[in-house]
């Protein structure tokens, strides 16, 4: 990646896109914002949870405080690879998120064993405030996804990103163990995410009206917890074991 960043303070606004929604969202910003010098990448993060979920029940609640811990690579990573540990925290609509990168046997051996890590920054301090917090936490739920990622040609911190392929599983809860699961979306469509340090800019706000698109609210990993817990209950009404 380019130079690093640790921390982010933003708004971030969701939207669910059809295809033709997509092509002609693309049209119109095709002027004003520039793919990053990435293209498309792929995302991949492994969840963490207690065995109950709290962490992802109590987000689905929308409560003004939440927050999630998470372990993301680009790509599918290998022993030795860097990776990023993420603590993220929503309150009153602004997202702060702290970041930490590690390679990735020593990442699984601070989270997942719950080892001391080497690196003693603010960064890792917060980490280990949240793991002592939540006692039991662990591994969860696995997400990937491909991402187109645009910045603004006006205003670089203006970002928007594109996201197909969601995939999630339960199991086999390590990035190395690549990008396979289920479908979050239907067919067709995809996530729209707008970045933002402060108020969208005009020009952009008129585009979304023009086209009738629309903010939502959604979670990859929240809607990834509803079709395992709506699986769980098919399965034990009788069901076929989920596709």
């Amino acid at each position: 990646m380019s130079q690093f960043q640790g921390t982010f303070k933003r708004y971030e606004k969701k939207y669910l896109l059809s295809e033709m929604a997509y092509k002609q969202l693309r049209a119109r910003l095709q002027d004003k914002l520039n793919v990053d010098a990435y293209g498309n990448t792929t995302i991949c993060n492994i969840y963490f949870d207690t065995p109950s979920y709290q962490l992802v029940r109590t987000s689905m609640e929308k409560p003004v405080y939440k927050e999630k811990l998470r372990l993301r690579s680009y790509g599918t990573p290998q022993e030795g690879d860097i990776v990023f540990i993420e603590l993220k925290k929503k309150y009153k609509g602004v997202v702060y998120k702290r970041r930490e990168k590690l390679e990735l046997n020593k990442a699984e051996n601070y989270l997942y064993d719950k080892k001391p890590a080497e690196e003693n920054s603010q960064i890792i301090r917060e980490i280990d405030w949240f793991l002592q917090f939540y006692k039991d936490i662990a591994p969860a739920m696995y997400i990937s996804y491909e991402r187109v990622a645009m910045y603004g040609l006006e205003d670089s911190e203006l970002r928007v990103t594109f996201d197909t392929n969601i995939l999630w599983r339960e199991d086999t809860l390590f990035l190395e163990a690549g990008n396979y699961g289920n479908a979050l979306l239907p067919e067709g469509y995809r996530l729209m995410e707008i970045k933002i340090p402060g108020t969208m800019p005009l020009w952009l706000t008129h585009i979304l009206d023009e086209l009738k698109i629309y903010p939502t609210s959604f979670s990859k990993y929240g809607r990834g917890y509803e079709q395992l817990t709506n699986r769980n209950i098919y399965e034990r009404m009788g069901g076929k074991k989920y596709a």
